[in-house]
């Protein structure tokens, strides 16, 4: 059983000086095996010493720690060896982590999980979660909040691990982002099927968003969409942002007489799954120190797929 991340701190600890790990950091070439790359990387190293390295969890292949000795290498992988200790498992129940590298972490953020504080609340949530685990390599490291996910949407985001990353994302995140794809289910069938939804955003006193043709009120927001399946009165749609407003797709599905299945706010009748159906299933992005091109997805969530279920399809009962 691996050893999971815990969140502790001694007595004391803060006055001790930090010893930074020795890691090692190599890049891949070409495909191969995990050990024989250890092997060719670190010819130095004797083999005993090399294979211990990797049974003991000192060894992480894009972040994740791993043990396999034959698991399969492709070329940009990242590899780092850690000679000093094992590389801790982050865990947590709603929140993965999808991707890490120096600069920028991507994750899986649960429904119901805040992106960041608020005046009434700064513990628990994803920011904080992130900022405890990235400390544990070095109580000086930082995580920067780029992009936000409503609490009550899933799905993907990316947070930055530096100041160069943070303001290369955040000054650039229209460029940047090369495709952000979200699933809904909202209730009823869109006729037509799919289209674009566009219209300027504007808040109100209560903090709802509206829409309004004023271009002068509000802020210009293009939604495209299109339906995926239709059944049981429900409807699984893709959608796409051509702009990221507040609250851009909620609104949006309000306005097309189809609010999402368990968004109260924007007019839905209905909670099935006891949570709002949205979740940000797509995120494609510049790298903003490297410039590849990052590409993650996510499969439709499972409770999604069950509102739209036929008679003659099953599936497993561990949801989301």
């Amino acid at each position: 059983m691996p050893k999971t991340f815990k969140y502790s701190t001694k007595p004391g600890a803060e006055r001790n000086k930090f010893r930074p790990d020795s890691v090692a950091t190599f890049t891949v070439a070409e495909p191969s095996p995990l050990l024989a790359f250890l092997f060719a990387a670190m010819p130095d190293r004797k083999k005993t010493q090399v294979k211990a390295l990797l049974a003991h969890r000192q060894v992480a292949v894009n972040g994740v720690p791993f043990t396999q000795f034959d698991h399969q290498l492709r070329p940009g992988d990242t590899v780092k060896v850690n000679f000093t200790r094992e590389w801790k498992v982050f865990y947590n129940r709603r929140l993965k982590i999808v991707y890490e590298d120096d600069d920028i972490l991507v994750v899986n953020k649960g429904y119901g999980l805040l992106s960041m504080g608020t005046d009434t609340k700064s513990d628990g949530t994803a920011y904080a979660i992130l900022q405890e685990y990235v400390k544990w390599a070095d109580p000086r490291n930082k995580i920067f909040i780029v992009h936000r996910l409503d609490r009550d949407t899933s799905g993907l985001m990316v947070f930055a691990k530096n100041v160069k990353a943070k303001e290369a994302l955040q000054h650039n995140w229209n460029n940047m982002v090369l495709e952000r794809k979200y699933l809904a289910v909202v209730e009823g069938t869109p006729d037509p099927a799919e289209g674009v939804r566009r219209s300027y955003l504007a808040e109100n006193s209560r903090y709802e968003v509206y829409s309004t043709d004023k271009k002068e009120e509000g802020q210009l927001a293009v939604t495209r969409y299109r339906t995926l399946k239709s059944r049981n009165g429900y409807s699984l749609m893709e959608v796409m942002l051509d702009t990221g407003r507040k609250n851009q797709i909620r609104v949006h599905m309000k306005d097309l007489g189809h609010p999402i299945a368990g968004d109260r706010r924007y007019g839905a009748k209905s909670s099935p799954i006891h949570r709002m159906a949205l979740h940000a299933q797509t995120l494609r992005f510049v790298h903003p120190v490297t410039r590849k091109d990052m590409n993650f997805s996510t499969p439709v969530p499972i409770s999604f797929a069950k509102m739209v279920k036929g008679p003659e399809e099953r599936f497993d009962e561990t949801d989301d």
